[in-house]
Order: structure tokens, then sequence, then C-alpha cells
């Protein structure tokens, strides 16, 4: 049997944690969830997951600073991380993705099976 993946989702909106692990888990993965990005880093490095979603407007650290530690960090430097976030400035995406992230999703543009799809293609 497979292996289960795991994915880490750092954002801090209940709403759309829930949403996202109730598909996630429908789809087999395992989910874990910080609603702030101390907490989303401690998880990242402790918990090992397969795949980051993370928000960058994030209470006690940023997502920009949470993904330049993840980054900087040898356990988990080569974990994919997806942006999922509502800031649409391109030297935003800019500065996401020259600082390591996989892809760079705006909420507002994606439904949720879009999101799940482009979780999968980063998994393959």
């Amino acid at each position: 049997m497979a292996e289960v993946k795991k994915i880490l989702f750092i954002e801090d909106e209940s709403a759309l944690q829930k949403s996202f692990r109730d598909m996630l888990e429908g789809k087999s993965y395992e989910v874990i969830s910080a609603l702030d990005g101390e907490t989303g880093l401690r998880l990242a490095r402790t918990q090992k997951p397969d795949l980051i979603l993370l928000d960058l407007r994030l209470p006690q650290k940023d997502g920009f600073e949470v993904l330049k530690l993840l980054k900087n960090d040898k356990r988990t430097e080569n974990v994919p991380v997806i942006i999922l976030t509502n800031l649409e400035k391109a030297e935003d995406i800019q500065r996401a993705l020259s600082s390591g992230a996989t892809t760079y999703l705006v909420k507002s543009n994606y439904e949720l099976e879009e999101v799940i799809g482009k979780i999968e293609q980063a998994l393959k």
C-alpha cells in the first residue's frame, strides 16, 4: 500500500483550514494544521511533511519569514512549499518564488479542487 502523504497547512483562517482538511483527508492525505507561523515552523521541523501549504499573512511570523526559515533549514529545505494567499502584488509573488516557493496561488483565483490538483502535481 502506498505511503500516506503528509501535508502541513499553515493558515490562520480556521474555516479554510477545515475545508482543506476535509477535502484532503477525503483523498487520503494526512493533514497537520497550524494557525500561525511560529507553530507552523515548529511542526514543519518535527512532523516532516511531504508538502507545506503556506499563507503569507499570519500571526507571530509572516509567511515570508516562515518560508525563508524553512528553506534555510536542512530538515525542511527540500519540502515543496505552495503559497496560498490573498496577496496578488507582483513583488510579493516574485519575493515568494525567489525565496524558494514551488507554486504561488492567489486564493480568490482558485477553487478548492484546483488547489488540490496543484498539491497532487507538486507531490509527484
